[in-house]
């Protein structure tokens, strides 16, 4: 059920057993009719346009799941100014009663069917609702491809108490809701006659004003520490706190981007609709502008065949250049359906459709 959970399990049970877990250009828009309405309160809106999606020539960071570079068409939408925060999470949940992933108590039975076969089952101590949370003691580590080094399940860590049981979201409205799972934020998209936008969308949106650029703000590296949320120092033992922050800070921090959005790179990784495959951009026909794509028809990541993983883009407060660099538009991961973590959250878009429908 709780996607880092089984990774606890399998690190701390499995690794027993000797199992190892690591992890053709348009100058123009040729987008279709698209009528643009009043903005719905906290959103702005981005203009349909061309742009180049994906690893740009320059840059050096460039993972091979986001070559090759392509240009993609999208209709015009509206796109939350911030992530959700723990304000407007908050209200969903008291209009609701709704209850996270993070929160709820686990069933085994559903958990074993996503696992390698004669997976051992925990002990009951273990199999308890929580979340992933950053290890903030973390002196050294002996392998960088280990990532448990820097990571703990915590055993009531969820939305309201984001480090474990005596922890709290009071006087952080303004912070950015982590600990969701997918199912968390399409309940909340549901509630809130919302969406989650594709890929293409979310890069749109990144880009602003701009079609081919790295940053947000265009491509100018060193400017990284004054416009997003990233980890300075040594990954994953010093934080050096340049940018201001040592960990997740509070929506609005940094500049916007040339169209007002907040946070696009850093702070907290963003949940997208599309399905990550590894090779999804390889197979596709690149002779012309795509429309409006919706992503792999499927799920597929070789670092795990079990689950189904989503993109999540944008990159978090730890992320730094000698591990993971993906504070750029294109840069991507995926993540299962029902994980959750204290450097993840999303965001929203609607369309003029649908708030017609409201």
């Amino acid at each position: 059920m709780l996607h880092h959970l089984k990774k606890y399990i399998l690190f701390s049970f499995l690794l027993s057993l000797t199992f190892l877990f690591y992890d053709c250009k348009s100058d123009t828009p040729a987008t279709t009719k698209t009528i643009k309405t009043e903005a719905p309160k906290g959103m702005v809106w981005v203009e349909g346009k061309t742009f180049l999606q994906g690893a740009k020539a320059s840059d050096k960071y460039a993972m091979p799941r986001e070559k090759p570079a392509h240009q993609v068409t999208v209709d015009g939408f509206y796109i939350d100014v911030t992530e959700v925060t723990n304000k407007q999470f908050k209200a969903f949940v008291e209009a609701t009663n709704y209850v996270t992933v993070a929160e709820r108590k686990i069933d085994w039975e559903k958990m074993k069917s996503q696992l390698p076969p004669d997976t051992p089952k925990p002990h009951d101590s273990i199999l308890q609702p929580g979340s992933l949370i950053f290890n903030k003691n973390v002196n050294a580590v002996v392998n960088m491809n280990n990532y448990t080094q820097w990571w703990t399940w915590k055993i009531g860590a969820n939305w309201r108490h984001p480090y474990g049981p005596g922890s709290s979201i009071e006087g952080k409205d303004n912070y950015p809701v982590v600990h969701v799972a997918l199912e968390d934020a399409l309940a909340y998209c549901k509630w809130a006659n919302r969406r989650l936008p594709t890929e293409a969308e979310w890069e749109a949106a990144a880009q602003g004003n701009q079609t081919d650029a790295i940053f947000t703000w265009g491509n100018d590296a060193t400017i990284l520490n004054a416009n997003a949320n990233t980890w300075q120092g040594v990954f994953p033992t010093k934080n050096e706190s340049k940018d201001g922050f040592e960990f997740i800070a509070e929506v609005k921090s940094y500049p916007p981007n040339s169209i007002g959005l907040y946070d696009m790179l850093g702070n907290v990784w963003e949940l997208t609709s599309d399905l990550f495959h590894v090779n999804y951009y390889k197979q596709l026909d690149t002779t012309s502008p795509i429309l409006n794509p919706k992503g792999a028809a499927k799920s597929y990541s070789p670092s795990n065949p079990y689950q189904v993983e989503h993109v999540m883009k944008g990159g978090s407060f730890l992320c730094h250049d000698s591990y993971c660099a993906s504070f750029r538009i294109s840069a991507k991961m995926g993540v299962t359906v029902d994980s959750g973590s204290d450097h993840m959250g999303f965001r929203t878009v609607a369309t003029p459709a649908m708030l017609e429908r409201k």
